[in-house]
């Protein structure tokens, strides 16, 4: 049987590298603020992941070239996820075996 990821809220802290997709495809309006994507399956993850590289190839994968409306949103999404991490307990600091 194929890997589901939890969803974003059942992650480990959020800011995994699939929960950044989550967010990622809430900034870029690829699925809604309210789908997490719980119970998704691996295909259904790469898919999401796929579409989020299409879009930010566009902006040479860097927030600052946003244009200002995305670099606002992308700013008020990332600022939510960092506080809810941060209360789940995730440090931004990596570890040596990170």
């Amino acid at each position: 049987m194929e890997n589901t990821y939890p969803g974003l809220y059942s992650d480990k802290h959020g800011l995994t590298q699939l929960g950044r997709i989550v967010l990622d495809g809430w900034l870029f309006g690829l699925i809604p603020e309210t789908e997490d994507c719980s119970g998704w399956q691996g295909g259904r993850m790469q898919a999401l992941m796929e579409q989020v590289q299409v879009e930010w190839d566009k902006y040479s994968n860097l927030p600052s070239r946003l244009p200002p409306e995305l670099l606002k949103r992308h700013v008020e999404i990332y600022d939510r996820a960092i506080q809810t991490a941060r209360a789940k307990g995730w440090d931004p600091e990596l570890g040596e075996d990170e």
